[in-house]
């Protein structure tokens, strides 16, 4: 499948990765793909949390899990809702507190990679 517009850096590759797959997950298992993003979706959805406070959540779990789509997926989660590259920072520290030295590795690479990546593309 050929893309419509120019993919400017890894992280922008990534993204476009995951979502081609989900497409051809959703084609063919249309039943399975439609409940687990309604289930997500109301997961994410504003509550007693925050969008933000939900997707710093899931990008701590996204990085003890050593999930990079979803390490990406949710740095951009968190930076769409408006979390600071601090608050960003600091989730990844309280999860690094749990997963080691495995968990601080993609702090200092994926995910400031990802937030600078993110961050050029909205300009």
């Amino acid at each position: 499948m050929e893309h419509q517009y120019e993919i400017r850096n890894s992280t922008e590759e990534a993204l476009h990765e995951y979502k081609a797959g989900l497409g051809t997950f959703t084609q063919k298992m249309p039943d399975i793909a439609r409940h687990y993003n309604a289930f997500t979706e109301a997961c994410f959805k504003e509550g007693s949390l925050s969008q933000k406070e939900k997707h710093l959540i899931a990008l701590g779990i996204s990085i003890y899990a050593q999930d990079e789509y979803c390490i990406i997926y949710h740095v951009k989660g968190c930076i769409d809702q408006g979390a600071s590259e601090e608050e960003i920072l600091e989730a990844v520290g309280v999860t690094a507190a749990f997963g080691g030295g495995a968990a601080m590795s993609q702090a200092v690479t994926l995910v400031q990679e990802a937030m600078e990546d993110l961050n050029q593309m909205k300009q």
